[in-house]
């Protein structure tokens, strides 16, 4: 289990600041000639290489929660190698994800094989779907009723319907390539493995372009929040149901493991709304630092925790080689 937990950390820490080394390398270069970008583009390959192995290794109601420490990792790589300034609330989150992810590592237990029926994968695909119209006409309506009094600005019901959205893509993703590693324990054909992971990608790519459409109209701090809870929640809940995974027996096992994920969701929300949070602290509490470097990283904060909502297919690095990184409203 804790095998798979550092696996876990690593293949994240890779994306994360994989992302960030490329973003870094196309500022001065030319992709290809660009020494950061092509090292950051490898560390980006490999976590999808060390993310895929984790999955194979422990449920994906543990990794799914754990992955989202990698946004924890890109705040410490980002203060210590960009010199970006953290405030006390990146701290509090970084610890809080940190500690979730002991919780996590001490209450899991060892996977066991899954006994999945195929009947029960429908049920499943269509519970999803009927939970993307739901708020696919959710969204129609409060867009029909804002064109009504004529406001240009989104609304937040908005912001929050893209966020779920795209997290609920990034978690069924997860979900999907695991599910390509049970079958061929169970004894079915290994070609399922690629064909599975393969969905995964579509549903990642999915999952971009609503987070895209979310941070064009609304803002990052609200979509990325959402995009990071649902996707956790999501491969937590659609590992149970549609892999038979199951909970610790043992109480105190089972404690450590709900406060683990418990941990894990309020240090990413701590972690991704930290520069409005700290507005609320008492001033000897707020860090002292330029304008342009607390811009600077709040908004790197921001893109990566969109273009990288703790999942596995966005380590294919679909979204450097299809789409730019979306630009956050403030």
């Amino acid at each position: 289990m804790w095998e798979s937990i550092f696996l876990t950390v690593a293949a994240t820490a890779g994306n994360n600041i994989g992302k960030v080394l490329q973003k870094k390398g196309t500022v001065v270069r030319a992709y290809a000639s660009n020494k950061p970008w092509l090292i950051g583009f490898l560390m980006d390959i490999f976590g999808a290489i060390l993310m895929l192995r984790a999955l194979s290794l422990a449920p994906v109601s543990v990794i799914q929660p754990v992955s989202g420490c990698g946004l924890a990792v890109l705040s410490i790589f980002s203060h210590f190698y960009l010199k970006e300034v953290m405030n006390v609330v990146d701290w509090m989150g970084i610890t809080l994800a940190g500690l979730g992810t002991i919780g996590v590592g001490a209450g899991g237990e060892e996977q066991k094989a899954s006994s999945i029926s195929i009947l029960h994968l429908p049920w499943v695909a269509c519970g999803v779907a009927f939970l993307f119209v739901l708020l696919n006409g959710w969204l129609r309506i409060y867009r029909r009723q804002r064109r009504e009094q004529e406001l240009m600005q989104s609304e937040v019901v908005e912001e929050i319907i893209y966020g779920l959205e795209s997290g609920i893509l990034f978690g069924i993703a997860s979900v999907i390539s695991k599910m390509g590693f049970v079958f061929l324990e169970q004894g079915f054909s290994a070609l399922l493995v690629p064909i599975c992971i393969s969905i995964s990608i579509c549903c990642s790519a999915s999952g971009f372009i609503y987070q895209t459409r979310g941070l064009k109209h609304g803002r990052a701090v609200v979509v990325s929040t959402c995009a990071a809870v649902a996707s956790i929640v999501t491969g937590v809940l659609a590992g149970m149901l549609a892999l038979g995974e199951r909970l610790p027996e043992s109480p105190t096992s089972r404690l450590w493991l709900l406060l683990g994920w418990l941990l894990i969701v309020s240090g990413v929300i701590l972690l991704v709304t930290s520069t409005r949070l700290v507005r609320f602290l008492p001033r000897k509490w707020r860090p002292v630092e330029r304008p342009f470097a607390s811009r600077q990283a709040s908004s790197l904060r921001s893109r990566e925790a969109t273009s990288n909502p703790s999942t596995i297919i966005q380590t294919a690095t679909l979204h450097h080689l299809v789409t730019s990184p979306a630009k956050a409203k403030p």
